[in-house]
């Protein structure tokens, strides 16, 4: 068994065999992005051992630790046969669990690494790395500029692009579970904006788009919404017209129920009348009257937004709004008037 810290324990770890010793509710609440549900307790062992240490203290809760794995070492063993070549382990903070499953697993000839400080460790280290600074330029621009499709322009360009809703399964708006994928809870959300900024060099760009602190029901991290707020902002204003046909193709095709509860969820902002407009029109087919009654709202809300930030916006204007054209030219743009200290 070989301990290892937390940055040489990243760096070996990928593509290799990475177990989660904890809980299955510990994992269920948030994990590396690689790893496997390994749980040396499950959860109401876990609970009895924990309760054990607090009421007769350290001894105790270690020998009804034992009493509960002993039956299961075989298990383990023979699971963990299933997995080829070195296998990679971490609890909560590196101590008693990860290093039981360790000694276990290498009595029976595997190759083990134990992370140090455990998930603690890793999830600490990733916030501190964003916390240093990152050198962040935003992409902003009222809702259908289609900054999503620009950011994958950029990054199939070779850019670093993180893409916040991507990870988040949601476009961002009331409208934007539609079509997607469960939703990640916070803890998991920030695990996986950690694993894309430990993969970037940080001496380059990071291009990012404008959000709101929460996408759908999750949050972004303090550390890193708070540089959002002051980074480089290049925004683009698409004509209308161009951002309704936008929307219409990306929600048109969605069930006609989805989008009449996405409507529902905003219609005290919009108001009684444009609430019975929308939902009048959403009876009658007519996408483009529905998407330019809520873009009002929309708009209202992104110039709220956007008053708030601690740095002025840079307006830009490209030759064409086609997504793959604005991407080459505001990489250009940036490569020429961006600076970082």
């Amino acid at each position: 068994m070989t301990v290892l810290k937390v940055e040489e324990f990243i760096t070996r770890m990928k593509g290799q065999v990475v177990l989660d010793i904890r809980t299955p509710a510990e994992f269920s609440g948030g994990h590396l992005p690689n790893a496997l549900s390994f749980p040396l307790f499950s959860d109401e062992e876990r609970a009895v051992v924990g309760t054990l240490y607090k009421q007769q203290g350290r001894d105790q809760a270690v020998i009804k630790g034992l009493e509960l794995v002993g039956p299961k070492l075989k298990k383990f063993v023979v699971q963990a046969q299933k997995h080829k070549g070195a296998l990679y382990l971490y609890c909560w903070r590196g101590g008693m669990r990860s290093n039981s499953m360790a000694w276990l697993l290498q009595t029976a000839g595997r190759e083990v690494y134990v992370l140090e400080g455990g998930y603690k460790a890793y999830r600490n280290h990733g916030r501190d790395l964003i916390a240093k600074g990152l050198k962040l330029i935003m992409l902003s621009g009222p809702t259908g500029s289609g900054k999503t499709e620009i950011l994958h322009h950029l990054a199939g360009m070779g850019h670093q692009v993180l893409d916040l809703e991507g990870l988040a399964n949601h476009r961002g708006s009331s409208f934007g579970g539609i079509g997607q994928p469960p939703q990640p809870g916070t803890e998991q959300f920030t695990n996986l904006i950690i694993e894309k900024i430990l993969d970037f060099d940080l001496s380059r760009p990071i291009w990012v788009e404008g959000e709101s602190q929460n996408i759908g029901k999750v949050f972004i991290l303090d550390e890193l919404f708070s540089q959002m707020n002051r980074c480089p902002t290049i925004r683009i204003d698409p004509p209308k017209a161009e951002r309704t046909e936008r929307l219409v193709r990306d929600y048109a095709c969605f069930p006609a129920d989805q989008l009449r509860f996405s409507i529902e969820k905003i219609s005290k902002r919009l108001g009684g009348k444009d609430t019975k407009d929308t939902l009048d029109a959403l009876d009658a087919g007519d996408y483009h009257k529905v998407v330019d009654i809520t873009l009002a709202y929309y708009d209202k809300t992104y110039d709220h937004s956007m008053a708030r930030r601690e740095t002025k916006m840079i307006p830009f204007v490209p030759t064409s709004y086609t997504p793959v054209q604005v991407a080459r030219e505001i990489a250009e743009f940036s490569d020429q008037n961006i600076r970082f200290e």
